[in-house]
């Protein structure tokens, strides 16, 4: 991960930025006190920890990327950004009253063990709200119709909602609750699909050097062939079947939130 999102680092602020509705549903999710002290887990260049700091909250965030780390480092002085990986938390048990998690967790090497290190640094019925995409919702995204190995890559390493369920119990975590995410038109942060309803985002490749998917997955063959496909269907007007025809009520992303058991 480190290496992958060294690269991605560079410039990545001028491809994504925190939406402000993601921010109020973890803020929300959070259940936040004035005096709480919070962890933003694989925070990035810091953009949703920086939204919530600004809204007067104490956060520390922690990333593996350094090169993400000297980009979060500008943005919030009140923020205290630490170099380390979820799955070895450098910090004392029940240090926080709660964390987020946002987009990362298909990062991380071992799942059950960041997990079981989130719930470790919690301090009692702390609260873990994840803004994630899941397994069984990528496989109805419309990218699979244009992208069909790049997705497939990046379906596999995500995990389903049985998976996150299973291991947050495993890692002791109760009451977790999952509520579905719809992608809009006014969504700002430019993560894998918020083009949903925007298809020649993709068109542009600085959008797509901040999305894993393309970066990390994307044979180039397949790309380029795909690229050239959806800018077809895009000029057609072919490209609204297309979306229609994978439409899902199921959601695109998911909020997860649970509570520190014991």
């Amino acid at each position: 991960m480190p290496s992958l999102y060294d690269s991605i680092g560079r410039g990545y602020d001028r491809r994504r930025q925190a939406d402000p509705e993601i921010a109020a549903t973890l803020a929300r999710l959070l259940q936040p006190r004035s005096t709480g002290h919070y962890l933003d887990l694989a925070c990035g260049t810091g953009n949703y920890t920086s939204l919530l700091a600004d809204r007067g909250l104490r956060f520390t965030g922690i990333d593996p990327s350094m090169e993400m780390l000297r980009a979060a480092r500008g943005k919030a002085r009140s923020v205290a950004w630490v170099a380390g990986r979820a799955e070895h938390l450098p910090f004392a048990d029940g240090t926080f009253d709660g964390a987020i998690c946002t987009l990362a967790i298909h990062h991380f090497g071992d799942l059950s063990a960041a997990l079981m290190e989130a719930r470790r640094v919690l301090r009692r019925a702390g609260r873990l709200a994840i803004f994630t995409g899941e397994a069984g919702q990528m496989r109805h995204y419309w990218l699979n119709a244009y992208f069909p190995e790049a997705m497939a890559r990046s379906i596999a390493d995500m995990p389903d909602r049985r998976c996150i369920a299973a291991g947050l119990a495993a890692a002791g975590f109760s009451d977790t609750d999952m509520h579905p995410y719809f992608v809009t038109q006014a969504l700002r942060d430019l993560f894998l699909y918020s083009g949903k309803h925007r298809p020649a985002f993709y068109l542009d490749s600085v959008i797509r050097e901040g999305i894993s998917t393309f970066s990390k997955h994307a044979p180039a063959a397949e790309l380029a062939a795909g690229l050239l496909r959806l800018e077809e269907d895009i000029r057609s007007g072919h490209i609204d079947a297309v979306i229609r025809e994978h439409a899902s009520d199921g959601g695109d992303y998911l909020f997860v939130t649970a509570r520190r058991s014991g």
